[in-house]
């Protein structure tokens, strides 16, 4: 069954990439690139070793305790011929799973799918599916500076389906514009519908981005989100990132409650194949909107080591402290009596 498995990948892979060198050959035909990456990762949490079941992770894609895992295998298709393109994205995996936990079936592999049409070089519609325009933080690991997850990305917007329009100002200044589904849902009815936004500014050091969504959930609670994501860099060797967000949440009968964070990126890169992050992020919930009840703080240090072209390998320190106990010792049965949880983890991550 394994080597089934295995030939027809290779045979389609052969079929995709002999699409690709016929179609960058003819400009007529349009170009189809593909891309993708592997991601397989250890973690180990120190306060609560013994293999209790209790993992002490609460954010995204790390799920585990003293166990080598598989992140995610992922293939990007991406198809363009003049004014009019589309993009199927595709992962496999515990991190491709929970990125798409409201569905089931082969509609949980589908990160992304989504056509375009510019009809000029100032304006861009999307439909379809697509990650979200909030926050600091991606989805696909090699696009990331730490390995493990916010909890402001963990809590936030993964996905959009929905309609938008992108819009290019000059001077650096562009906008978006657009109506979908509640967040994380590919399909939803009628009423259930949020507007997305943002304005941005990307300079040669500076780049900033405004972002909002609000609407219905499914739930009928009314939401309102607003995030700034900021980036400065001083050379390929130094920069620096900000993440901050906050979002409310109001039922259809009863007052609102909120959430909020602010993250710091310290990127370093003194040699080409090597670089580090420190990130630093604030997280409160003393409304109990994600589910804490309290605030909390989490310090992350992740080595970006880069032996050959391709491979990144991410050891990573993280610390997460609560301002109350939410975190389990190896003694624990119940309740959690910790303040602080630390954990250490190792990814491999291979992108092509």
């Amino acid at each position: 069954m394994l080597r089934k498995v295995l030939v027809s990948a290779i045979s389609i892979l052969a079929v995709f990439s002999t699409i690709t060198l016929k179609a960058q050959d003819s400009a007529s035909a349009g170009t189809l690139n593909i891309t993708g990456s592997v991601d397989v990762y250890y973690r180990f949490n120190f306060q609560n070793a013994k293999d209790s079941g209790r993992i002490n992770n609460k954010t995204s894609f790390t799920n585990s305790q003293n166990s080598f895992e598989l992140g995610m295998a992922s293939l990007k298709f991406d198809y363009s011929k003049g004014k009019v393109g589309a993009v199927a994205d595709l992962g496999f995996g515990t991190r491709a799973a929970e990125f798409s936990y409201n569905e089931s079936g082969i509609l949980a592999a589908v990160k992304q799918a989504y056509v375009t049409y510019a009809p000029s070089d100032k304006v861009k519609f999307t439909a379809g599916k697509w990650a979200t325009h909030v926050g600091y933080e991606l989805l696909d690991p090699q696009l990331n500076k730490n390995y493990s997850m916010s909890y402001m990305f963990s809590y936030g917007p993964f996905s959009h389906t929905g309609l938008k329009a992108d819009f290019t100002f000059g001077g650096g200044f562009a906008g978006m514009l657009g109506i979908s589904n509640p967040t994380d849902y590919i399909s939803a009815p009628f009423g259930k519908k949020s507007v997305i936004a943002q304005i941005s500014k990307v300079g040669d050091k500076f780049s900033g981005y405004l972002n909002y969504v609000g609407g219905k959930d499914m739930g009928d609670n009314s939401i309102n989100q607003f995030g700034l994501t900021a980036i400065y860099t001083a050379s390929d060797k130094f920069s620096l990132g900000y993440d901050g967000t906050v979002k409310s949440v109001k039922p259809s009968a009863g007052s609102s409650a909120s959430w909020y964070g602010s993250a710091l990126y310290i990127n370093v890169s003194p040699a080409e194949k090597f670089g580090f992050c420190v990130r630093g992020e604030y997280f409160s919930d003393n409304d109990g909107v994600a589910g804490f009840g309290t605030s909390l703080f989490d310090a992350t240090l992740s080595l970006n080591i880069k032996p050959v072209k391709g491979i990144m390998i991410v050891p990573e320190f993280r610390v997460d402290a609560a301002k109350d106990p939410m975190f389990f010792k190896n003694e624990d049965t119940v309740n959690p009596t910790s303040k602080s949880a630390g954990s250490f983890s190792v990814a491999a991550i291979f992108s092509f």
